[in-house]
Formats: C-alpha cells, sequence, structure tokens
C-alpha cells in the first residue's frame, strides 16, 4: 500500500489508538495538483448556493404561494454556512443581497405603483432582515461543543433577536411590518393560536426555533458525520417542543367549538374594482358613482345586516361634499340597510383651518351620514403625507394628493345598528391592519369586530391582496376578535376569532378580482364576547422577554467554556 507524505507524517504524529478529529473545510485542497473548478472556487460556490437556496425558500414561504410549510426551512442555508464559520464580509454581503433579491420578489406588485420605490423598498427592507444573519454568523461557531443548556439558550436568544428585528419594523421609519414570519402561516390556523398570548411574534419565534433545530441536525449528519439515533439534537428536540405546544393550543381552543357559535349578522361585501387610474378621475366620477350604486341595491336584495364598502369608495369626500353626502344618504336608504365605508372626510371645507382624512364613516337608512366617523391612524408616506415636509417638500410633486392628511389620533369604534343586536366595530383603514398594535388599540376601546376596509387596485392582480389578506388573520387570532374585510378589489371575506377564513368572496371562476357582491352570514365565539387575549391586555411583553432572552444568549455563549469534544476511532486513519 503507497501513501503520501502527508499521510505518513500524520500517522506518525498521532498517539497510537487515538483519532485526530476530522475536519470539514470548504478551501481548496493545497496538496491536490489538480483541483477541480469547485474547489477552488469553494467559497464562491458556497456562497452562490446559500443566496439561491435562501431567495427561493424565502419566497415560496410566503403568500401568494401555498406552501407555508417551507417557512421552516427557509433560514437553513444560511445558518448552516454560519456554522462553517465563513468570513464575515463574504457572509454578509451574501446574506444581504439574498434577502436584497427575495424582498424584491416577494414585493413586487408593488412596481404597479412605482418601479423607484420597489427597487428602494425591497432591498431595503431585505438588508434590515438581513441583519439577523450577522447574529447568525456569531452564535452559531459558538454552540459548536458547548454544553447543551448553553446551546439552547443561545438558540432562544437567536430566536429573539428575530423577533426584536420584527417588532422594529412596526416603527422605525414610520414603519413597514409587512409580511412577518408569522404571516407566512396565514392558512394553517394550528400554529398560530399562541400569537393570542405572545402577537404574532410568538408564532415567528417558534418558526426560527424550528429553523436552528433542522439546521443543528444537518450540522450533525454532514460535518459531524452522526447518524440514527445520534442525530437526535436538543435545538432540534426543543423546536419540536415549541411546535407541539402551538398545537396543544390549537386543540384547547377548537375543541367542540359549534356549540359556542353565535350569530353576528348577515353582511354583504361590495368590491366595486374601480382601476386606480381613473379612480380620481372627475370624468369618470359619474361612472364610479353608478357602479357602487347598482353594486350596493343588488346587495340590498339579499337583505343584509350590513353593507361593508372598501377605503376611499366614493370619487368626492362624503363628509366635506354635499352631493357625495347625499349620494350615500339615498343609496343607504334605497338598500334599506346601514352602510360602513371608506371616504375622505373633510373638515371645515373652505375654511382656513380645512383638514383631510381618509376615514371609515356609518350611514344609516332613517340617519344618512353620521356624525361620529373613524379617522386613519397610520398614514402611507409620500402617499397621504409627506414625511419632514420642510426637509422633503420638494418631493410632493411625485406625491398624489395636493397636502398631507391628518393623523387620527383614536381608535374611534363605530357602532353598527345590527338588525340582532348593535355591535361595535372597529375600523382599520388601507394597510393599518398589518400593525398589532393598531387592532389591539381598537379592541381596547371596546370593538367586537375588527372592520377592514382598503383598496387594493393599486397593486394589480398579483400578490398583494392575498400577503395583504395573511395579517387579518394574525389580527383576529391576536385579539379574539372576527375581522370582516373588504377590498376595492379584493380579498374580501370574513376570518373568525382563531383565524379560521370562513368566507371568501370570489367570482363563478374562483377569483378574488372581480366586480360584484356577496352576502354572507357572520358569526362569533360567545366564550370571547366581552372578554380579551392576553394579547390584548399585556402587548408585546414577549417582545420584552426576548430582549432578555437575547442578553442571556450573548452571556451565555461569550461566558461559557466549550464542552470536551468526544474522541471516537470511527474514522480512524489506522483503520
Amino acid at each position: 500500500m503507497v501513501v503520501s507524505n502527508r499521510q505518513t507524517i500524520a500517522c506518525q504524529q498521532a498517539p497510537p489508538f487515538v483519532t485526530a478529529p476530522v475536519s470539514v473545510s470548504l478551501s481548496p485542497d493545497p496538496y491536490d495538483p489538480n483541483p477541480s473548478f469547485f474547489r477552488r472556487h469553494a467559497d464562491y460556490v458556497s456562497a452562490v448556493s446559500v443566496a439561491v437556496l435562501t431567495v427561493v425558500l424565502a419566497v415560496v414561504s410566503f403568500p401568494p404561494f401555498h406552501t407555508p410549510e417551507f417557512a421552516y426551512a427557509m433560514l437553513i442555508p444560511g445558518v448552516f454556512w454560519a456554522y462553517t464559520k465563513p468570513r464575515l464580509k463574504l457572509f454578509a454581503w451574501t446574506m444581504f443581497a439574498a434577502q436584497a433579491v427575495a424582498w424584491t420578489i416577494i414585493l413586487g406588485w408593488l412596481h404597479h405603483v412605482t418601479w423607484g420605490g420597489l427597487l428602494l423598498l425591497g432591498p431595503f427592507v431585505g438588508a434590515w432582515i438581513g441583519t439577523w444573519y450577522l447574529a447568525a454568523w456569531w452564535t452559531m461557531p459558538r454552540m459548536v461543543g458547548r454544553p447543551t443548556l448553553t446551546r439552547l439558550v443561545g438558540l432562544v436568544g437567536l430566536a429573539g433577536t428575530w423577533v426584536l428585528i420584527e417588532w422594529s419594523r412596526t416603527w422605525l421609519l414610520g414603519g413597514f411590518p409587512w409580511l412577518p414570519l408569522s404571516a407566512s402561516q396565514w392558512e394553517r390556523a394550528s400554529i398560530l393560536q399562541i400569537a393570542a398570548f405572545t402577537g404574532g411574534y410568538g408564532v415567528s419565534f417558534v418558526l426560527v426555533a424550528m429553523n436552528l433545530g433542522f439546521a443543528a441536525m444537518a450540522h450533525s449528519l454532514v460535518i459531524e458525520h452522526q447518524t440514527g439515533w445520534n442525530l437526535r439534537r436538543p435545538e432540534f428536540m426543543f423546536g419540536l417542543f415549541l411546535l407541539m405546544l402551538c398545537v396543544s393550543v390549537q386543540v384547547q381552543e377548537m375543541f367542540n367549538r359549534q356549540r359556542y357559535s353565535v350569530p353576528l349578522g348577515r353582511i354583504s361585501f361590495v368590491q366595486p374594482y374601480i382601476p386606480q387610474e381613473v379612480k380620481w378621475d372627475q370624468a369618470k366620477a359619474q361612472g364610479i358613482l353608478d357602479i357602487l350604486e347598482s353594486t350596493t341595491l343588488k346587495a340590498g336584495e339579499t337583505r343584509p345586516d350590513l353593507i361593508l364598502w372598501p377605503e376611499a369608495s366614493t370619487p368626492f369626500a362624503v363628509r366635506g361634499d354635499a352631493s357625495a353626502q347625499a349620494f350615500a344618504d339615498s343609496l343607504a336608504a334605497r338598500a334599506h340597510t346601514p352602510l360602513l365605508l371608506g371616504s375622505v372626510v373633510i373638515e371645515n371645507p373652505g375654511a382656513a383651518n380645512e383638514r383631510w382624512y381618509n376615514g371609515a364613516l356609518l350611514v344609516t337608512p332613517g340617519g344618512g351620514v353620521q356624525k361620529d366617523f373613524y379617522a386613519k391612524r397610520q398614514l402611507v408616506p409620500f402617499g397621504e403625507f409627506v414625511p419632514l415636509r420642510p426637509i422633503f417638500g420638494w418631493l410632493s410633486k411625485f406625491v398624489p394628493i395636493g397636502g398631507d392628511f391628518e393623523r387620527g389620533l383614536e381608535a374611534a369604534p363605530l357602532v353598527m345598528p345590527l338588525k340582532e343586536n348593535p355591535a361595535v366595530f372597529g375600523p382599520l383603514v388601507c394597510y393599518e391592519d398589518i400593525f398589532p398594535q393598531l387592532a389591539r388599540g381598537s379592541v381596547r376601546s371596546g370593538a367586537e369586530v375588527l372592520a377592514v376596509l382598503t383598496n387594493s387596485a393599486w397593486y394589480g392582480e398579483g400578490g398583494a391582496a392575498y400577503q395583504h389578506a395573511a395579517h387579518a388573520v394574525l389580527r383576529a387570532v391576536e385579539t379574539r376578535r372576527p375581522v370582516v374585510r373588504c377590498g376595492n378589489g379584493g380579498w374580501s371575506g370574513w376570518i373568525d376569532e382563531f383565524g379560521g377564513v370562513r368566507s371568501v368572496v370570489t367570482n363563478d371562476a374562483g377569483s378574488i378580482y372581480f366586480r360584484g357582491t356577496r352576502t354572507v352570514t357572520v358569526t362569533r365565539d360567545k366564550r370571547w364576547i366581552g372578554q380579551a387575549s392576553v394579547y390584548v391586555q399585556y402587548g408585546d411583553w414577549f417582545v420584552l422577554a426576548c430582549v432578555g432572552a437575547v442578553l442571556l444568549g450573548v452571556g451565555a455563549l461569550a461566558l461559557s467554556p466549550p464542552a470536551a469534544k468526544k474522541q471516537t476511532d470511527s474514522n480512524s486513519l489506522s483503520r
């Protein structure tokens, strides 16, 4: 048998009957006289492979794709790579680039509004989320060889870091918490029930923990060459425990639900499906009113308790324009049904202190437009106002409004005069349902039902409507309140207190994108009438707990010495 000089030296230096630890290197072998392309460029091959897998897994985890199971694996490529201690610069640029590409694809519907905005927002959100991988790069190598408890504390800290990044997206730079990881599971109610205690952040925490558990198993299999029962890793078992905890909450909450179901009322959803490019064209105004009239009267024929219109449904201000108000008054009377509608509201029209709001109004058959209204609390930057106008006022030429809208300061729930019993509705206008604290504020102000009135015509017929609807599912579970949702062209329907999508407004072809109306019977779970969930009572306590988890994880990994490595002779060169 012929061996190389390198092998001979290695055998001479190794103590008898002791195996030298086997390491896996992604760097080229300097003793290989003819290294392949992949060996010569192993670092970059790894980077490209991880980037491609990260992009694909991230995109297919979220709506409009119906494959939320990929969310359990979307972080694995980057985490597994972090285990191997890649160069920080290469790792950081790879993960930032992967996230930038993934989120530009996920937010691709934004090109219907502005290509420039898409190419700025997509990479920005991706880089924001991508900062988590820097924490993974620091953490994963320090997990190897550590005691079990230290590794579990490190896992909790890393999952908590993800939660803190998601939470920061609700307020940093005005806030854009679109598609937290928990939203990927909007069609899987079994894992969502924990959100009633922790908010959607708890669901994200569990998903990250499962990703870390799978990555630990992959490390055992590929790097440590473990097989069979030895693949059992505490990280995976802990993630699985959290997942089973979520399922146990689901079983408890969903048990024998039919016994507790009571009717709320029959609600009609009106989708006028007005294209955005003509929505504010005064030459098209009468045509828009004709569409609203015909669809509303058709909805009235089904004798509902309430008719919903979407955000900014009329081309004129229902409060502030006499003709628009007369139109709404007359239509509610002719349909013999109250209307809850989205509209521009002008206070003190023509006066020096004139104020514009994007709001929600109640119109009753007997009383017309009611005095109380809801004013949108979370305005869209550069869409409804210009941030720091003294500095960025020149950008107003690119903003499709003549001036800033005023921001609402209160949840301002509205009492709906339903036929059975009056019910308090908490309106959320446009994209307000992506902010958990707004829905929580509405419920704390007395809302028994959340009503989302939105205009999705801005975003075409891509994935935006489904992505947006996913947030409403989270709000329903967090607050344990039904959510009724009316969009200009879809997604419209209702969601129960447990995140179950009970009805979606579609046409005969099964599409949500159409002009028409549909009436459904909405129910409530009487166990939650007048009751507040833990999340509604205590808010983002889980975020604060994650701060502690991060500090504990960093401390444990920085101070705890690695455990002694076990020596085995399974890979002995002598064999």
